[in-house]
């Protein structure tokens, strides 16, 4: 069985593989301060309970906090001592050329979300991580890794509006009933869920224009645009640029990077 985790600032996503197949998966919140000793506790928990359960036989893994890449290694090291274990970072071997000016400051998981799109749909393609930020990631026909954009994701920017209007609160984001609401927790919704959306939309567009290349036959409609990101199943149905909702698609990205890595 292959650990896959992917290690968000807001959220940490464990996936169990059996072969190429994921056979179980969680999401549980992102804790800066817990140590090696309970991540070992929480994750064992979980696959102990899991009707898939097996032996670890490898670990792949991408982190975007760093106190919790020290504890994930340091529980690696104790827990699994002999388990081949991957970790995405400068010096690992994805398949995908970065072509950006300093390739170093690109997040793990935004390389892997790019090499699980190509191995899924090809390129030219544009990746839409719906997270703690809501990042774009353009990739080339030719597979690489051009650059992307990054804008506040949607639990940002609903609480700093409810923290900057006194007459505005918290509300669950669900689909509203129309456009035009009637009052004033259906227009939240309405401006969360329908701005979003057209944020995706407009930002696909220019990209998609960008990446098309009519020399070579490569049209901003040949442009495959894949949605990730655990906030996505509150707008991705809204966007008319989406082509496919692939939740999991960083965890299939863990498992194509640990197949290179260890054979």
């Amino acid at each position: 069985m292959l650990l896959a985790i992917d290690v968000g600032n807001s959220h940490t996503v464990f996936g169990l593989f059996r072969g190429e197949e994921l056979v179980d998966h969680w999401r549980v919140a992102t804790d800066a301060h817990r140590t090696a000793d309970e991540w070992a506790v929480l994750m064992s928990g979980l696959i102990g309970a899991s009707d898939a359960a097996g032996a670890i036989e490898g670990i792949a893994m991408c982190c975007s906090v760093p106190s919790v890449l020290h504890e994930m290694r340091e529980m690696f090291q104790r827990r699994h001592p002999g388990v081949s274990a991957v970790v995405v970072e400068p010096g690992v071997r994805t398949g995908i050329p970065v072509r950006m000016d300093n390739p170093k400051e690109v997040g793990g998981d935004r390389i892997i979300n790019a090499l699980a799109a190509v191995k899924l749909y090809g390129g030219p393609a544009v990746v839409v991580d719906f997270g703690t930020a809501t990042t774009f990631d353009a990739v080339s026909a030719r597979g690489e890794y051009i650059g992307g954009a990054i804008a506040p994701g949607i639990d940002i920017s609903v609480e700093a509006l409810s923290r900057r209007g006194a007459q505005l609160h918290m509300v669950e984001i669900a689909t509203p009933r129309s456009v035009i609401a009637k009052n004033t927790a259906e227009a939240l919704r309405s401006g969360v869920v329908y701005g979003f959306a057209g944020q995706v939309d407009g930002v696909v567009d220019r990209m998609a224009a960008e990446l098309a290349d009519p020399a070579a036959g490569v049209g901003a409609d040949d442009v495959t645009v894949v949605a990730t990101g655990g906030l996505a199943p509150l707008v991705v149905s809204e966007c008319e640029t989406v082509d496919a909702h692939e939740p999991w698609l960083t965890l299939v990205g863990l498992r194509l990077v640990f197949e290179r890595n260890t054979g």
